[in-house]
């Protein structure tokens, strides 16, 4: 699938990945201050943003996407990041083609937990979705329209400007949404599951600097969480980014800023 992708700096190139609802211009402030170290690519994953939508979206398939785009901009090796779901699809890219590597950061997402751990995230998701769905955007006449919908179901404001900002005005004035809300919806308990494994298992994977970046106030990596990770990854090291929960980058980008920068150094 050719992913629609925003491009900042110089440098050896790292490709940086969002979160569920998310899209490449949430990280356009932090890829144009780490481009004076990076050329720094932003894809919009499958569902999401500009790029196309597909009835298909589990972990493999965005790993894939992810890999197609590499050879479509000639790029042999990469430092590869990501966000929640996007640390996922990264963890999984990282562990079918590790010698494509410069360095892996996974932030605030544990890639191998099970699903059952993130049971009230996935119900948030379904009420979330199903709020987006519900709405009769041939009959919204404004944004406030929308989100004054979204607010009966959607309390927390971060949250409702990230779905917002999925909102997009048409030629005809009318409104649509640039995720695909029915797709995700049909695959939440693929977004919801841990990475796959191959069924012969995978061999710890070394060679290359690996940052798991963790809000403090963040309850997406546990103790064992970080156990797992290191199963795969034992030379992990965990960074606690202070004063941020989930949405790290947005809590605290500078601190986010530096851990990213820390994977050019440790390579």
């Amino acid at each position: 699938m050719k992913l629609f992708c925003r491009k900042y700096g110089s440098g050896p190139p790292l490709i940086i990945l969002h979160g569920l609802y998310g899209s490449s211009d949430n990280w356009a402030t932090i890829a144009k201050k780490i481009g004076d170290q990076f050329t720094v690519y932003l894809p919009d994953l499958r569902n999401h943003g500009f790029s196309p939508h597909n009835d298909k979206h589990d972990y493999a398939s965005l790993r894939d996407d992810i890999y197609e785009l590499t050879e479509e901009l000639n790029l042999e090796k990469i430092f590869l990041a990501g966000h929640s779901m996007g640390g996922k699809v990264a963890a999984s890219f990282a562990l079918k083609w590790p010698e494509r590597l410069h360095g892996l950061l996974i932030a605030d997402i544990s890639p191998f937990a099970d699903a059952e751990k993130f049971r009230s995230e996935a119900v948030n998701h379904m009420e979330i979705l199903n709020s987006m769905l519900a709405i009769d955007l041939a009959q919204t006449t404004s944004r406030e329209n929308v989100e004054a919908h979204l607010s009966e179901m959607i309390k927390m404001v971060k949250v409702r400007g990230v779905i917002m900002k999925n909102l997009k005005r048409n030629d005809n004035n009318s409104f649509s949404w640039k995720l695909n809300a029915p797709a995700l919806l049909l695959n939440l308990a693929n977004i919801m599951s841990p990475v796959a494994i191959a069924s012969d298992g995978v061999a710890p994977i070394t060679g290359f600097p690996v940052l798991v970046l963790k809000g403090e106030r963040s309850g997406y990596i546990g103790k064992e969480d970080i156990s797992d990770i290191l199963k795969f990854f034992p030379a992990a090291e965990i960074i606690v980014i202070p004063n941020a929960g989930h949405w790290l980058h947005v809590d605290n980008p500078a601190a986010v800023e530096e851990g990213i920068r820390l994977l050019a150094d440790g390579s």
